[in-house]
Formats: structure tokens, C-alpha cells, sequence
């Protein structure tokens, strides 16, 4: 039996028998209460953008907390909401016309299905199926863990979950059979709605399929009239090589899904954006048709402040490049390991690197996992690996000198841990 320890703050996705303190961050660093200089190559759970304490971000927090920090937005706005839902709505699909503020991505993605669920209600048409894809991930809130896939996530939940019709992941040379199947699947019975992570599902293994299946899936809902929800979550803010992935298929969602990066890393927000016909649905005298949902801190002037920052950064074309640059240096670092024969499974998407290590077990709880996670600890490396899948998702600030280093340390892993 394990002796009993007090953990007064209990952390998320943690066994609390390794854990470290952090007291400051400048750009792709993170600093220790020892001294040590951490290079932070997940974006600290992918949300940093330009690098940690951007001073522009920075800046726009102090001026605005000085200002106005909190007021409720339920009948009530502000400068900063109303800055940032004009910026999203100029540089998201075409076609966009709505802005809904929460404040992390597992509520963005609850709101995006209250939203479907609602608009097929309001115009009187019983929809109230979903379809997703097999493997995925959209949070841990009831919604979103039941839109995604069933296992460690969420065993001890199951009776909380809602069904959902679930199709397969579109793995290389069998993108038909998953075109297929959501084919059938809406013969079956017209669902109300189709989530996906567009172009790479994150949480579920860092699994990449290429943009003419997304297209192809976009086409499909359009054709059996049902909504499709993008998740954008993880892949907005150029982590596919793109702004936001739906680009590279030139789709628009009906409803898309924004949150990490979208304050650069600095606050939590989010937003969940709509065409019009799904605003319309809710728009009505008769208070019933309401849309109910909120938070106490929706559209907070703070967060707002950072993400308008955020925003402007993009304006400037600098950061754009930088998306390429980073990209093309992650395709030059996790070229070799194609050749590697420990590692199977190379691959990349744009500012994303994942390779899978070869081990006895795989999975998000093979036993390699936490010998991975305590090499890169004490080589000063922030890398979480997933099971035995090791991923570099850096901010775009990080150096050549710090991916050679992050990918030294990969490769000696192989052998220190097998």
C-alpha cells in the first residue's frame, strides 16, 4: 500500500508522485524555483503562441486591468469583446457570423452542441443524433467527453455520457471506408450534427488525415443537410501550417471552435462561432427559445484585452512567417527518425512533429510513458508524451538551437528507456 501524502492542490492528468514548481516563463522558457532553464516544447499544453510574457500581451493586460477587470455579460458588453469578436469574425471561414465567449476549449465545444441541438429544435425538425470521429478528443466536460472516444478519459464516467454514432479514424489508404461510413451513417437517419478535429486529432494520438477527406466530410453534411462542427481547438492559430486547418480543405464549418492561443497563451478564453441561420434559430420574442448558456466569467475584459493583443500580432506578417519557418525546421529535425528504426509512425503537420516510439505496449497508458516524461524532466525539457507517442508542438519563438536540443533528447530517450 502506497503511503498516504498531502496534496492539497490536486492537479489535472497527474499522478502526484512526480511533479515540479515553476516560477517564470520568457519566451520558449520556463524557469524552475532551482534555477533550471526549461525549454517548453509543447506550447505548455499548446496554448503558448509568441513565447511566454509576450510584452505585448503583457502590456495589454496591465492597461485593461486598470480599467475594468469583470462584469457580467448577460445584457451587458465592452470594448475589448467587442474588438476581439470583430477581428475573429475578418480573419475565420468566410461566411462566420456570430461569436459566443466561454472560457476553455471543452465549454466551447459544449456550447457548439447546445447551439446544433438547439437550432434543430427551434425550427422544429427532431435531430438530436451526433456523429464523430473514432479516437477523438474535444475536453472533459459530460458533452465533450461523450462526443469523444470511450476509454481511460473516461471509464469512471460512462454513466454520465450520452451515445453518439461513431465512425472511423480516415488512417492512410483507408480514407474511403471512413467516407463510407458517414455516408451510411446519415442514411441511417438524418443526424443533427458531425463533430471533427479538422486535419490532426490531438489527444487521441496526434493522428494526421489529409484535407480532401475533410472537404469530402464537409460535402457529405452538406448534402444530407447536417450541421458540421469543427474543433478547433487544438489546430487554430497556425498549428497546421495555416491559420485555422479548415483553410487548407477551404470549407466552412457551420459552427467552429476556437480557445489555446487564442490569448497567446496568457488567460483562458474561448469562442464558439456560427453562421447566421443558427443565431436566427434562437433569435425570437418568445423567451423559450433562449439560448442557455453561460459562465460567470464570459467575454472577462482581461482575457479580451489579451486575446485583442494576440489578434494584432497576427496583423503583423512577421508572425505568419514565423508559422512557416517553424515548420519547415520541425520537417528538417524528425526527418532522420523516418530512417530510424526504433521509431515507426513519423510524422508532421505543420508546426506539429509526433513519432511513436517502438515499445512492448502502446497506448496513452503504455508503461514507457512516464520513463519518457522523467528522461525529458531531467534533461530540462518540457515534452509530455502520450503513451509511447512523443510530440513537439513548441511556440513559434522557439530557436533551431532549442529544437536540435529537444531532438537530441528524443533520440538518446530511445535507448535509456527501452
Amino acid at each position: 500500500m502506497m503511503p498516504k501524502k498531502k496534496f492539497p492542490i490536486w492537479h489535472p492528468f497527474t499522478q502526484h508522485a512526480l511533479q515540479g514548481e515553476i516560477t517564470s516563463g520568457d519566451g520558449a522558457y520556463l524557469y524552475t524555483a532551482d534555477g533550471r532553464r526549461i525549454i517548453d516544447a509543447i506550447s505548455s499544453w499548446w496554448v503558448v503562441t509568441h513565447g511566454h510574457c509576450h510584452p505585448q500581451i503583457v502590456s495589454a493586460i496591465q492597461e485593461q486591468a486598470g480599467k475594468l477587470n469583470q462584469i457580467i455579460f448577460a445584457g451587458y458588453t465592452h470594448d475589448p469583446a467587442e474588438e476581439v469578436a470583430e477581428m475573429l469574425l475578418k480573419v475565420g471561414p468566410r461566411g462566420l457570423d456570430h461569436v459566443f465567449f466561454s472560457d476553455s476549449g471543452s465549454t466551447s465545444v459544449e456550447v457548439a452542441l447546445k447551439m446544433a441541438l438547439g437550432y434543430w429544435r427551434n425550427i422544429g425538425e427532431r435531430r438530436t443524433s451526433i456523429v464523430v470521429l473514432q479516437h477523438s478528443y474535444h475536453g472533459d466536460t459530460i458533452g465533450a467527453m461523450s462526443v469523444g472516444a470511450r476509454g481511460v478519459f473516461n471509464a469512471a464516467y460512462r454513466p454520465l455520457l450520452f451515445d453518439v454514432i461513431s465512425i472511423p479514424f480516415p488512417a492512410k489508404g483507408r480514407e474511403r471506408e471512413t467516407l463510407n461510413a458517414l455516408y451510411a451513417a446519415f442514411q441511417d437517419e438524418f443526424p443533427a450534427v458531425l463533430v471533427v478535429e479538422p486535419l490532426i486529432l490531438g489527444a487521441g494520438g496526434m493522428l494526421i488525415y489529409p484535407a480532401w477527406v475533410l472537404r469530402e466530410m464537409k460535402r457529405i453534411c452538406e448534402s444530407f443537410g447536417v450541421l458540421f462542427i469543427a474543433d478547433e481547438v487544438m489546430t487554430g492559430w497556425g498549428r497546421t501550417g495555416t491559420l485555422f486547418a479548415c483553410e487548407q480543405a477551404d470549407i466552412t464549418p457551420d459552427i467552429a471552435c476556437y480557445s489555446k492561443r487564442l490569448t497567446g497563451g496568457a488567460l483562458p478564453l474561448a469562442v464558439t462561432l456560427c453562421r447566421a441561420e443558427i443565431f436566427e434559430a434562437h433569435y425570437s420574442k418568445d423567451r423559450v427559445r433562449t439560448f442557455f448558456h453561460s459562465s460567470s466569467y464570459t467575454a472577462n475584459p482581461l482575457a479580451c484585452a489579451a486575446a485583442k493583443a494576440n489578434l494584432d500580432l497576427w496583423q503583423d506578417q512577421e508572425s505568419c512567417k514565423r508559422v512557416t519557418t517553424v515548420a519547415a525546421m520541425q520537417e528538417h529535425a524528425i526527418e532522420p527518425f523516418r530512417a530510424d528504426a526504433r521509431f515507426e509512425n513519423v510524422r508532421r503537420t505543420g508546426t506539429i512533429t509526433a513519432l511513436d516510439l517502438k515499445a512492448s505496449d502502446g497506448g496513452y497508458l503504455a508503461s514507457i510513458g512516464p520513463k519518457l516524461q522523467a528522461f525529458f524532466r531531467d534533461r530540462n525539457l518540457l515534452l509530455r508524451p502520450l503513451g509511447n507517442t512523443i510530440y513537439v508542438m513548441p511556440p513559434y519563438c522557439v530557436a533551431a538551437a532549442d529544437l536540435d536540443e529537444i531532438y537530441g533528447a528524443i533520440r538518446a530517450a530511445a535507448d535509456a528507456v527501452t
